[in-house]
């Protein structure tokens, strides 16, 4: 793809606005830990909104997606939608208890919420294995995908520019902290949510149009309802459609996104989330589907042929012509920057403050932690680059990941609500999730091989079955094992309990007897009832909104309309109760009261 002198700007200037954004909060940043990884608390509710939305959309989101829709249709993209319900939960019921508890990082929890040595080797493990394991596959997945998009657009050596992006985001991450990560997602956000949707314009207008659209997908999945079903059901004959069984529906819809811990969409809050909230968007897969009729066999990288999540990069480089180039490109390095920001700004800060000032030197100075924290960066981003190497299709990744904390969502959850849950409870659920789920996928092809004359939609939705039917068993196993580990070690400590419940007042029927001998009696749940209808009202809104758009796309104006009115009505409801909210005016641990809590 040749890029004009008009789109060479457009990229350079936004390197160098970025750039200028992230080192302007360098010295505010390089004030404490607080200011360097959670920006001195002071984090308005818009900026922190679009930060998490920016950084949930990286470079390999609309790769991934493409590849999704081109093997399952529409409906495939239920692996992420699914977690909006336990985004929700975090809005509705842990954001407030994560500011009470007041800790810098979700990994320090476990000391306020448990005790000794298991609480300490649980700390220690997680900072390391979410720090270090985790967040370098997630850095690896990312630069893969931005290598496949550079190898694919640009006459360039892909690892020179992506040496660049990495570079410019590590400086301002280095340099300024959490501050620089926000405000550039701000921008970087608008840049790419711009570009998405212009070629999502162009896509559709190259197929010939929607119905010409429809026509095409009918040929490749048997109907446009097939492709474009945002439940996989084929109603005239009773059951699921192929490539996608109603196995792997109910796991995406009724387990998964409570059982399985995924990075930004954590069961009882945490990583990024609990600083910034969960969303979704849709523009990618509207590309997706004209992808299907405009590469059907895929694009060739680096001599490997049908590489469908790469027909994204192949559509841009086909169909947008200057400025619009420019800007796509400045969208994907957004795209990209925005998520590497944010996970080196997370990773550094497990390293530091759970791992090197918990327990290696405890008395230090706050410019000496800013420092070292500043070298962690730099250290994950070397890291990473190894990593990279070792990634190939980044849809599996993302599937790894879930499968590796599949099971571990119950005990996350129940931790804020159930007094017994202790440190072996977590202990035993990541340890069973990832033996289970590592044991499963190596032994499920052999016992279960998919035969390579089965129809390209068969083996997928055998695929696709025998994936979930693993999920479905490392959850009963990580359950079984978590519970037993439970009520066969001690409870925390009495004042462990009391402590943390003055802390943090998390109410309802498991903290009864504690809550009962404070003084405070048998308190309810935070926000009671209400915050249950608007977890409903909240997932309603999203989905309503999601699906409503996507019926007017293609020409379904009054279901369209109709679920826009729900959403509408779901987003009102919630406006209101929230507006109508009081807090408990008893006082809480800590010398605060309730009041001080208004705006958790």
């Amino acid at each position: 793809m040749n890029l004009t002198a008009i789109d060479w700007a457009i990229v350079a200037a936004y390197f160098v606005l970025s750039a200028a954004i992230g080192f302007a909060f360098t010295k505010k940043g390089g004030e404490s830990l607080d200011e360097y990884f959670i920006s001195g608390r002071a984090v308005p509710w818009w900026l922190a909104g679009a930060s998490m939305v920016a950084t949930t959309f990286a470079a390999d989101t609309p790769l991934v997606v493409t590849g999704f829709v081109f093997a399952n249709g529409v409906a495939g993209n239920w692996v992420w939608w699914c977690f909006v319900m336990s985004g929700m939960l975090t809005v509705f019921f842990f954001a407030r208890l994560w500011r009470r508890a007041h800790v810098m990082t979700d990994i320090e929890f476990a000391e306020i919420r448990y005790s000794g040595a298991p609480a300490s080797f649980l700390r220690g493990f997680r900072a390391i294995y979410l720090g270090i394991l985790v967040n370098l596959i997630i850095l690896g997945w990312v630069t893969r995908a931005m290598i496949k998009i550079l190898t694919i657009s640009l006459g360039v050596n892909p690892f020179v520019a992506v040496g660049i992006c990495f570079v410019i985001t590590v400086a301002y991450s280095v340099a300024a902290g959490m501050w620089a990560v926000l405000w550039t997602d701000l921008v970087q956000f608008v840049i790419k949510m711009t570009a998405v949707i212009v070629l999502a314009i162009f896509a559709v207008s190259k197929v010939g149009g929607i119905d010409a659209l429809k026509n095409g997908l009918a040929q490749h999945f048997g109907s446009a309802d097939a492709a474009l079903a945002v439940l996989p059901l084929d109603l005239q004959h009773g059951s699921s459609y192929l490539w996608l069984p109603g196995v792997t529906l109910a796991w995406f819809l009724f387990v998964q996104w409570w059982a399985a811990w995924y990075p930004g969409a954590e069961p009882g809050g945490g990583g990024y989330v609990a600083q910034r909230i969960f969303s979704a968007r849709r523009p990618w897969i509207m590309t997706g589907l004209c992808c299907i009729l405009l590469y059907p066999n895929g694009v060739t990288v680096a001599g490997v042929p049908n590489d469908h999540e790469a027909t994204y990069v192949q559509a841009f480089v086909d169909l947008l012509p200057t400025p619009w180039r420019g800007v796509m490109m400045a969208g994907f390095a957004a795209a990209y920057m925005s998520t590497v920001a944010t996970q080196l700004n997370w990773g550094a800060s497990y390293l530091v403050n759970d791992v090197y000032k918990r327990f290696l030197r405890r008395e230090e100075s706050e410019k000496h932690y800013v420092s070292v924290s500043r070298m962690a960066t730099v250290v994950l981003f070397l890291l990473s680059i190894f990593v990279t190497w070792q990634i190939g299709s980044v849809g599996k990744a993302w599937k790894l990941l879930i499968g590796l904390g599949a099971g571990t969502g119950l005990v996350y959850i129940l931790r804020w609500y159930w007094w017994r849950i202790n440190a072996w409870s977590e202990i035993a659920a990541m340890v069973a999730s990832f033996v289970t789920y590592v044991v499963g996928t190596a032994i499920a092809p052999r016992f279960f091989p998919v035969p390579t004359t089965l129809s390209a939609a068969a083996q997928a939705g055998l695929a696709n079955r025998i994936d979930s039917t693993v999920l479905l068993i490392t959850v009963a196993v990580s359950t079984a094992t978590w519970l037993v580990a439970t009520f066969a070690t001690s409870p925390e400590r009495s004042e462990v309990l009391e402590a943390f419940y003055k802390r943090v007042r998390p109410g309802g029927p498991g903290w009864a007897d504690i809550s009962t001998k404070l003084g405070f009696g048998r308190e309810p749940i935070p926000g009671g009832i209400i915050a249950f209808f608007n977890w409903v009202a909240g997932v309603v809104a999203v989905y309503s909104s999601l699906f409503g758009i996507g019926k007017l796309i293609f020409g379904d104006v009054v279901l369209g309309f109709g679920l826009l009115a729900i959403a509408a009505v779901a987003f009102a409801w919630i406006a209101r109760s929230l507006r109508t909210e009081r807090p408990s005016q008893q006082p809480v641990g800590g010398g605060r009261t309730a009041e001080a809590y208004a705006g958790d």
